[in-house]
């Protein structure tokens, strides 16, 4: 079918989380952590006791194609903390791809104080007096928590009153819905084929016990976790790097991750997908995206996990053919200064040397002062002609090279010297040729733009250079850092 992507009304003077207007309108605000789709008209308001003896309330979304002939998945999406169901539907894409795909999707509201019952997330709190926040009290015993009996309930409810694959229920939060997500596939996994989340991360003191052993009872469940670049849901770049490694490092554990990751940059979505024994794992760090979530992260999930995933009758994990294969970039380097291995074809590769971090400086009419013009990683030019089939020779002394490129083209460069020679064409790079450990080096971001036309991203010392538009995100450098250091 064609979607139909409906003209808003955009509420560009709006400065609220969730402003109630855009219920059952055609309101749309847009900020850059969360932006809104049109308020769904086949969206149902729907209100019952499921569990517990309370009653809770939550949105119903079946698509236009069901009919009840057949078996159909089931997505189940959990609001941000302060917000609801409705909310999460028009600050998602769900119902949208529900249309594509003919699934059906649920989106509950928490039991209280728009705040899901995360267990430990009191104590986190408490603990962070600059946290004002209403929290509903989590119990001792994960079997007295309200949300996560209501929401399972939720499940069965409905699997009674539609045509639901059981086989094919998935689960996606956004903040503190992200946290939900992922407490509810810790204990109840097994339920669920696939499990994602955006902008938060599990609360680290329910992942393991006191002696490090995992606290899991789902079992392995293919695992999408979504960061904002600027999430800032932690004090420092350090604090949220650790948190965001140690969910992503549960989760390999459980899914039995051991290799690295295939790493993918479209535009300023930076993928990392990891392959398991038990279950994948997809890390995705948005460039310059604030705490939230993204509108079109549910087609990504979908496209390249939810799709491809299913549970046997017997509970087993079956993966097939995703709509999108969750692959590396066909092309992409990736080097740093804190390293002497590169990342060549989702692989580290070594180079003969390590990477400089070479500064070009102004020091002309400052008395003798100076000034930095430009920051530039120069590698070595032997390995940087071996990368793209290129032709290389020296003369004895290993000072003065000679490239011929695969079209033709022959580059010389000398060590000190700033220009080279294109064809006999004197062109300057962006700073002179270095001379270390018998090995000449240039800057990797002028050799990959001027003599490849590629697109050159740097990051945190991480330099990302491919054959298309990608720019890479904070996060994701800590990630091919963590490959090479």
């Amino acid at each position: 079918m064609k979607l139909r992507l409906q003209a808003g009304n955009p509420n560009d003077a709006n400065r609220d989380y969730v402003p109630m207007g855009i219920k059952g309108t055609d309101m749309t605000v847009n900020e850059n952590g969360n932006n809104s789709q049109v308020y769904p008209e086949r969206l149902q308001e729907c209100t019952g006791v499921l569990a517990d003896g309370l009653i809770d309330h939550w949105y119903e979304y079946v698509p236009a194609s069901y009919d009840g002939s057949k078996k159909v998945p089931l997505v189940v999406s959990n609001h941000g903390g302060q917000m609801n169901g409705w909310a999460q539907a028009v600050y998602s894409s769900w119902t949208l791809l529900a249309e594509r795909e003919g699934f059906i999707c649920v989106f509950p509201d928490c039991h209280e104080l728009q705040m899901w019952m995360v267990q430990g997330i009191a104590e986190r709190v408490r603990a962070n007096p600059e946290l004002v926040l209403p929290i509903p009290m989590d119990p001792e015993d994960y079997h007295d928590n309200h949300d996560l009996n209501y929401v399972k309930a939720l499940i069965v409810h409905m699997q009674e009153k539609y045509e639901i694959d059981a086989g094919r229920v998935y689960m996606q939060g956004m903040s503190m819905g992200h946290m939900m997500t992922d407490q509810f596939a810790r204990y109840y996994g097994d339920v669920l084929a696939g499990a994602a989340g955006s902008g938060s991360a599990a609360v680290d003191s329910q992942l393991y016990t006191k002696d490090g052993e995992i606290r899991n009872w789902g079992g392995p469940v293919p695992t999408w976790i979504s960061h904002p670049e600027k999430n800032g849901m932690d004090d420092s770049f350090e604090a949220e790097n650790a948190t965001q490694k140690g969910g992503r490092e549960y989760w390999m554990q459980v899914n039995g991750v051991h290799d690295a990751p295939q790493i993918r940059i479209i535009g300023e979505d930076n993928f990392a997908f990891y392959t398991g024994e038990k279950a994948d794992l997809v890390y995705l760090d948005i460039k310059n995206r604030d705490h939230g979530q993204a509108l079109d992260e549910a087609f990504y999930c979908w496209n390249y996990m939810f799709s491809g995933v299913r549970r046997a009758p017997d509970g087993t994990l079956v993966k097939e053919k995703t709509i999108w294969e969750p692959v590396g970039d066909s092309f992409a380097l990736a080097l740093t200064y804190k390293s002497q291995k590169a990342w060549f074809h989702n692989a580290a590769v070594e180079m003969p040397v390590r990477p400089v971090l070479w500064q070009k400086l102004k020091y002309h009419g400052l008395d003798g002062g100076q000034m930095v013009r430009g920051a530039y990683l120069c590698a070595s030019l032997r390995f940087l002609a071996e990368i793209f089939g290129a032709r290389y020779e020296t003369d004895e002394d290993g000072l003065e090279a000679t490239l011929t490129l695969k079209d033709g083209r022959t580059v010389k460069v000398s060590r000190g010297v700033i220009g080279c020679l294109v064809d006999d064409n004197m062109v300057a790079m962006y700073c002179e040729a270095l001379h270390r450990e018998g090995e000449l080096l240039v800057s990797v971001e002028w050799f990959c733009r001027f003599l490849f036309n590629m697109n050159v991203s740097v990051c945190n010392g991480v330099v990302y250079a491919t054959d298309h538009f990608a720019e890479l995100s904070t996060f994701m450098a800590e990630i091919i850092q963590e490959q090479l250091v």
